[in-house]
C-alpha cells in the first residue's frame, strides 16, 4: 500500500476521528519515481564528492581562500546529507506505520543498504577534516563564509581522539547494515509481531501496556501477566539481541579508546561525564524522598501496605477515569501552548492542519510515540498510539514540543539543526508541563488530586525510572565484558535496580523480571535514557524561572530552541542563570517533584 492510498482519518467510537499522517510531502509512495531518482542522485553525488575532495582538504585549508574553499565542500556535504535524510526518513516512517508488512520491511532495508553503501564515499570527509592543521583551520573558520559552520566543525573535531584509520572506519560503516542495524530491525519486527493473550483477545504491545492503567485491578493484573508470559516465551531472542549489541558496542568502544561504557554517549550528547554522574548521584540519593515516599502514599490510598507492580500506574481509586476525544486533546494542548506564546501554538497547529501526525493504534504499527525531524528541507512528523487517556494528552503535548523544537532549529541546516539528546527533551517536557498546568487549573479538588498524582508518576517515570534504566544498562554492559549473559542474569540485574529505585511499597512479583525485554532504548540507543532525566530536571528548573515571570523569558526560550545544535548546554542555560555543572542545579528540579508529593500528602 502506498501513502497515497491512506485514509485521512481512522474512526474511533470514543475518540472521534484520529488523524493519519500524509507522507506525500516526502514521497508519493514506495513506487515513487522521485524516490528512485533521489536514491540514484545520492549515489552519484557521493561518488562525485569523493572524486572532488578526497585527499585535497589539506591543500584547501592551506590555500589563498581557505574559508571559501572549505565552505564549498561543507555545503555540498550538507546538501547530500539532507537528501539522504529525506530518503531514510520516508523509508523509516513508512516502515513504522506497519513494521509487520514484508513489503515495507524490504523497502526500508533496501533503502538503508543503498544509502549506507553510498555514504561510504563520504567517510573520508570528517576524518580528513579532523587531521587538518589546527592553526590553519582556525584561521579559515574565523571569517565568512566558513564561520557559519564553526559549531559543526568544532563538534566534529571532538570526535578526533576516537577516530580510526580510514579503512577501519569504512569497514565499521559498511558492516553496520548487517551488524547493529540488522539486530535493531530484528528487535522491531519481533516486538511488533508479538501478541499478548488477555482473556479471549490477542493484543499487541501498546494496548497490553495500556491495560495496566485500567481502573480494574483484575484487568491490570491480566495485562501484566500477559506481558510477562509472552516476553518469557521470547526471552532467548531478546537475550541474544541484547548480548550481541552489547558486545558490538564493547568492540567499537575498545577500538576507539572509550574508557567507560557510557563515554561514547556522553560525547554524542556533548555533555561531560561528571555532569551525568552528578545527575545520577542526585537522583539516586533522592529515591527515598521521591519514589519510595510517593508509592508508600499511593499504597495507603489503596488501603494497602504495598502495591503489586501492575498497580504502580493505576488510576486513583474512586476517581472516574477521564477520556479525551481527539479534538478535545487538540484544543487543550494548543490552548496551553498559546497561553505561553501564540507563536508556539501557531507552530504546533501546523502539525494538525498539515497532517503531520499519525495517531491511531493499528496492528503492526510501531509502539510508543516519537517526533521525527526528517530533514530541514521538509518538516517533522509525530507518531502516537492515541487511546484517550490523560497520559495520551500529555504524550501529544510532549511530542509536539519536540516538533516545535525541530521546526525552530531547522533553519540551522541539516548539519547544525540536530540537538544533543540532553537538550532534545527540553521543549517536549516544557510543553508537557504547560499542558499539565492548564489541565490542573481547570480541575476540581478530587480531579486535582488525580492530576497531581498522575503528573508525579510521570515525573518519577521520567526521572527515577530512567536513571534506574541507566544504572541497569551500566551493570549490563559492564557484566557483558566478562562474557555472555543468560536471560536470567539479565533479569537479575534488572530486578536489582528496580527494587532499589521503586522502594519497599512496590512488590515486584513473578514475571516482572522479563520487563527489560520490551524497552526499545536499550536496543536502539544505549544509554539514551538519562537524557530524559536530564531534560526533566532541566525543564523543572527552567519552569521555576518562568513562574517568577522573569522579563524576556519567552524570547530567551525561543532563542534556546532555535539554536539547535550550535551551542553547548552551558551557553544555552547561562541566560537563565542556570548551570548544570552546579550540584544544586539538579536539586531544583528534584525539589519540584518533592513539592508535588508534599501537596498530595495534604489532600
Amino acid at each position: 500500500m502506498t501513502d497515497s492510498l491512506h485514509s485521512t482519518t481512522a474512526a474511533s467510537p470514543d475518540l472521534g476521528a484520529l488523524p493519519e499522517w500524509n507522507l506525500g510531502d516526502l514521497y508519493s509512495g514506495m513506487d515513487s519515481p522521485q524516490f528512485t531518482v533521489d536514491v540514484a542522485s545520492v549515489e552519484a553525488d557521493c561518488k562525485a564528492f569523493a572524486a572532488d575532495f578526497r585527499g585535497k582538504l589539506a591543500d584547501l585549508v592551506a590555500g589563498a581562500d581557505a574559508s571559501a574553499g572549505l565552505c564549498a565542500a561543507v555545503r555540498r556535504y550538507e546538501a547530500i546529507d539532507d537528501l539522504m535524510t529525506r530518503i531514510m526518513s520516508y523509508a523509516g516512517l513508512l516502515h513504522a506505520e506497519n513494521v509487520s508488512d514484508p513489503a515495507r520491511a524490504k523497502f526500508y532495508g533496501d533503502a538503508q543498504e543503498r544509502v549506507t553503501d553510498a555514504s561510504t564515499e563520504l567517510l573520508f570527509f570528517t576524518l580528513e577534516l579532523n587531521r587538518l592543521d589546527d592553526a590553519l583551520l582556525e584561521k579559515a573558520m574565523s571569517v565568512a563564509p566558513l564561520a557559519h559552520y564553526r559549531p559543526w566543525i568544532e563538534d566534529t573535531r571532538r570526535e578526533k581522539p576516537y577516530q580510526l584509520e580510514d579503512r577501519v572506519e569504512q569497514l565499521f560503516h559498511e558492516k553496520s547494515v548487517t551488524g547493529r542495524g540488522a539486530w535493531n530491525r530484528l528487535f522491531d519486527e519481533t516486538m511488533a509481531a508479538l501478541r499478548f493473550k488477555v482473556g479471549d483477545k490477542e493484543l499487541s504491545l501498546e494496548p497490553t501496556l495500556n491495560l495496566m492503567q485500567d481502573s480494574s485491578e483484575d484487568v491490570r493484573k491480566s495485562g501484566a501477566g500477559a506481558l510477562a508470559t509472552t516476553l518469557k516465551a521470547n526471552l532467548r531472542t531478546f537475550a541474544l539481541i541484547t548480548n550481541t549489541l552489547a558486545k558490538d558496542k564493547d568492540i567499537s568502544d575498545r577500538w576507539r579508546g572509550f574508557k567507560d561504557v557510557a563515554d561514547s554517549r556522553h560525547l554524542s550528547n556533548r555533555v561531560e561525564r561528571e555532569v551525568v554522574d552528578a545527575l545520577v548521584a542526585a537522583v539516586r540519593d533522592a529515591y527515598p524522598r521521591l519514589s519510595h515516599r510517593y508509592y508508600r502514599l499511593k499504597a495507603k490510598w489503596f488501603g494497602k501496605t504495598e502495591l503489586n507492580h501492575w498497580d504502580r500506574n493505576a488510576p486513583l481509586p474512586n476517581v472516574p477515569t477521564r477520556t479525551y476525544a481527539w479534538e478535545e486533546a487538540r484544543s487543550v494542548v494548543l490552548g496551553a501552548y498559546g497561553g505561553f506564546s501564540p507563536r508556539m501554538a501557531d507552530i504546533a497547529k501546523k502539525f494538525f492542519d498539515g497532517r503531520w501526525i499519525d495517531a491511531p493504534t493499528r496492528p503492526g504499527k510501531a509502539p510508543g510515540a516519537f517526533a521525527h525531524p526528517t530533514s530541514p528541507s521538509a518538516h517533522p512528523y509525530v507518531l502516537l498510539n492515541y487511546q484517550g487517556k490523560p497520559r495520551d494528552v500529555m504524550t501529544l503535548a510532549h511530542e509536539l514540543g519536540h516538533g516545535v523544537h525541530q521546526v525552530l532549529a531547522g533553519p540551522n541546516g541539516p548539519l547544525m539543526a540536530p540537538t544533543p539528546l540532553t537538550l532534545a527533551e527540553t521543549a517536549s517536557v516544557f510543553g508537557e508541563m504547560l499542558t499539565f498546568r492548564a489541565l490542573l487549573a481547570a480541575s476540581g479538588p478530587e480531579q486535582r488530586r488525580a492530576m497531581l498524582a498522575s503528573k508525579v508518576e510521570d515525573m518519577l517515570n521520567t526521572v527515577v525510572r530512567q536513571i534506574a534504566f541507566y544504572s541497569f544498562e551500566r551493570k549490563l554492559h559492564e557484566a557483558r565484558r566478562a562474557g555472555e549473559l543468560t536471560a536470567e542474569q539479565i533479569g537479575d540485574l534488572w530486578m536489582s535496580v528496580q527494587g532499589e529505585s521503586l522502594g519497599p511499597a512496590i512488590k515486584l512479583g513473578p514475571g516482572y523480571e522479563t520487563y527489560w525485554a520490551y524497552i526499545p532504548h536499550f536496543v536502539h540507543s544505549p544509554f539514551y535514557v538519562y537524557a530524559y532525566a536530564f531534560g526533566d530536571c532541566l525543564v523543572n528548573s527552567l519552569y521555576g524561572v518562568y513562574e517568577k515571570a522573569a522579563d524576556g523569558f519567552v524570547e530567551k526560550y525561543f532563542a534556546m530552541l532555535s539554536a539547535g545544535g550550535t551551542k553547548h548546554h552551558s551557553e544555552l542555560l547561562a541566560p537563565f542563570g542556570l548551570d548544570a555543572r552546579d550540584p544544586k542545579f539538579w536539586q531544583i528540579g528534584l525539589s519540584m517533584i518533592e513539592g508535588m508529593i508534599a501537596e498530595l500528602e495534604t489532600l
